[in-house]
């Protein structure tokens, strides 16, 4: 089988067009985003490319834990049967399960 690509959108936070996206997961409705060597995930609208708000992962690892500069936060999984959501990184040495609070 061949995936084609269906449709693309450009993501803007406040205006400014949102880079190095990669690790991209589809969440109630929204697109999570992981932006490349950032501790945030950005909440995206699908329809219109605008964040909706930012998921801050930073403090997941002690300092230290990670080892190499290149761990960065790189990985996104969603279980929809048990609403869970999990995340981790390039290197990083844990897997995390989060849930998030409105702010």
């Amino acid at each position: 089988a061949t995936s084609k690509v269906k449709r693309t959108i450009s993501v803007f936070d406040r205006g400014q067009p949102l880079e190095e996206l990669n690790e991209l997961e589809y969440v109630k409705g929204e697109i999570f985003a992981n932006v490349w060597h950032d501790n945030r995930v950005a909440r995206i609208d699908p329809q219109t490319g605008r964040i909706n708000g930012w998921i801050d992962l930073s403090g997941l690892l002690k300092p230290g834990e990670a080892g190499d500069e290149e761990a960065v936060l790189n990985g996104i999984a969603y279980d929809e049967s048990g609403d869970r959501l999990f995340v981790t990184g390039k290197y990083w040495p844990k897997l995390f399960e989060i849930k998030l609070k409105q702010k």
